[in-house]
């Protein structure tokens, strides 16, 4: 069963246990899923595969973080935890991220095989790193990990 399926499964499941934040989280979700079915040229009907549906869970919990930090900039405390519900649901869909270690040894062998000695190629590190990672590191600690590497 693919994760598309699993997820449409999932709302019913919510619905049934009258879940509301779950349940309007997974309908969102979904609805992510067919608005990129009709970006990339696909009929609305079919199904992700679970790399595009991890892809659209990336950007949907980066949307959320993003309204997080701008409703705590508002002073809108109940937005914010609203959001924060909505966050912990997609969340449990994402893969385990990297540890800020496990990203460190990685970037350091990076660092070694491109050469890098200044942070002029700091952008094309970054772009190694997170390729070599295959997307379970976050980007921010991706960064983080690559400015202690130029301290």
């Amino acid at each position: 069963m693919t994760l598309h399926e699993q997820i449409q499964n999932q709302v019913k499941e919510a619905m049934r246990a009258r879940d509301a934040v779950r349940v309007t989280t997974l309908k969102s979700l979904l609805s992510a899923f067919t608005n990129e079915l009709v970006a990339t040229k696909r009929m609305p009907n079919e199904l992700l595969p679970d790399a595009d549906v991890l892809k659209v869970i990336k950007r949907s919990v980066n949307q959320h973080k993003d309204s997080i930090e701008q409703f705590t900039k508002g002073g809108r405390e109940d937005l914010v935890a609203n959001e924060q519900a909505e966050l912990s649901v997609l969340e449990a869909y994402l893969p385990q991220t990297m540890s800020r270690a496990d990203i460190k040894v990685i970037a350091e062998a990076k660092k070694t095989e491109l050469g890098v000695t200044d942070k002029s190629k700091i952008g094309m590190l970054m772009g190694a790193i997170i390729k070599a990672t295959n997307g379970a590191a976050d980007g921010a600690d991706v960064k983080a990990v690559v400015d202690e590497l130029f301290v």
